[in-house]
């Protein structure tokens, strides 16, 4: 970024903008000067301004008016008020306005050169945001599906080959790491687009209550079926099913999901009458389906029956390049959905959360900078921001299997939150039924 700026000075006494005029000319910077909030506005309706520098108290409309009008209409331009030691205040109050600095007077040089720093690397830091967010809107390519490292984008090349085909698809990835993005990308850019997404989270439901959803059923088929219901198998119609956590469905409800697979029929609970469906399935799990089918608990039949094309999608461990673009992604969605102006982040603190582990992946990011955003102090995010995420567990060994890593991370988070499920839960970015699934599973 160039460190000469275009800077205006407000101020009705001619003594203090010739002297400004002075200072900054002979620093390289190009001056202009207004005797009155009016002027400014027009100066600023006709030219460019990097910095403002304004005066707190002057006739007609107020300094703190003019900041009020130059935030909402000249967003990118910086503004520091310039105020008597007896009125701090007025310059609080114009911090909290969306000032970037203040000055008291009576000022040194030396002052004025601190403040004229602090605002030039504000300037950058915000350019560097705005070209993560330029480079961020070129890459990401698929809805809110965010990355340049090479994993994502084999993963991006892959997408639009996949969505051509009407093959089942298997997305084989840990918790948090964007399965139903990638399976919302397939559906977007294949042929079944306009027709409707379906996404079932196999993990929350009971075996029952799954094939009531599923499959629907007719009135009366048992006690509660008040009147007939379509199953998702049929509200689909044409469009995309994604079984999300696909492993945990029982070996009963593979064989059915098989046979609809199979035939493209359906046969709500309670009836006779088969239904003809058609969809595309996609699938998704974060658990070890060749160890299950080993172990008996999955079929081998119906695996490879969803699993005609694999895709992995890599934990952000992996892929921590994609870090800065991805947290920037989420200070902007943040900044849309709270009225928080929390819009930059430092190179400490990315240098944090690279040093992280993030088992709870992407998820757990969005999470973290959420947080982070919410207990703010400023509008740039430091590294004392990030302080409550903690390192990796000691002990873990480098080499240790997911099954460990999970169970480690899994028994860091029910302590943290008192044997809370539910908050627990919340935490691991998961419901409390597969919570309860994996505290059963490892023996928690």
């Amino acid at each position: 970024m160039d460190s000469k700026l275009r800077i205006l000075i407000v101020d009705d006494e001619r003594i203090v903008r010739e002297s400004f005029k002075h200072w900054f000319a002979n620093a390289g910077h190009a001056v202009g000067a207004a005797a009155s909030a009016d002027e400014a506005l027009v100066r600023l309706a006709s030219e460019v301004y990097d910095l403002l520098f304004v005066d707190i108290k002057m006739p007609g409309k107020s300094g703190l008016e003019l900041l009020e009008q130059v935030r909402q209409e000249f967003p990118e331009a910086s503004v520091v008020i310039i105020t008597a030691y007896g009125s701090i205040e007025s310059a609080v109050q114009a911090m909290k306005m969306g000032a970037s600095d203040y000055l008291l007077k009576p000022f040194k040089p030396e002052q004025l050169n601190l403040v004229l720093e602090k605002i030039i690397q504000q300037r950058r830091l915000s350019e560097q945001y705005r070209y993560l967010k330029g480079t961020l809107e070129q890459i990401t390519r698929f809805d809110d599906i965010i990355g340049r490292s090479a994993p994502m984008q084999k993963i991006f090349s892959l997408i639009p080959e996949v969505a051509a085909s009407d093959a089942s698809v298997l997305l084989i990835g840990e918790t948090g790491t964007g399965k139903e993005l990638v399976a919302k990308a397939i559906h977007a850019k294949s042929r079944r687009a306009h027709y409707p997404f379906v996404p079932i989270n196999c993990g929350a439901m009971s075996e029952s209550l799954l094939e009531s959803e599923l499959f629907g059923h007719q009135k009366g088929a048992f006690t509660g079926a008040q009147q007939a219901r379509k199953g998702f198998l049929e509200v689909v119609a044409g469009g995309t099913l994604f079984l999300d956590e696909v492993g945990e469905v029982s070996s009963k409800m593979q064989v059915d999901l098989l046979r609809v697979l199979q035939d493209k029929k359906v046969m709500r609970l309670g009836s006779r009458q088969a239904v003809t469906v058609d969809f595309r399935l996609i699938s998704a799990t974060s658990r070890d389906l060749a160890h299950q089918i080993a172990e008996g608990a999955f079929r081998e039949d119906f695996f490879y029956r969803i699993n005609v094309i694999q895709i992995d999608i890599p934990p952000l461990r992996r892929r921590k390049e994609d870090i800065p673009l991805l947290v920037a992604h989420f200070l902007e969605k943040l900044g849309h959905e709270t009225t928080r102006k929390v819009d930059r982040i430092s190179s400490g603190a990315l240098e944090a959360l690279a040093a992280y582990d993030w088992p709870g992946n992407v998820r757990e990011l969005e999470n973290a900078v959420e947080r982070a955003v919410v207990l703010a102090k400023s509008r740039t995010l430091g590294q004392a921001d990030f302080a409550f995420l903690q390192a990796s567990p000691a002990g873990r060994a480098a080499d240790a299997t997911l099954k460990e890593v999970e169970e480690a991370h899994i028994r860091k988070v029910l302590a943290d939150s008192d044997g809370n499920v539910t908050r627990a839960a919340r935490v691991l970015g998961i419901n409390r039924v597969t919570l309860h699934k994996k505290i059963h599973r490892l023996g928690l």
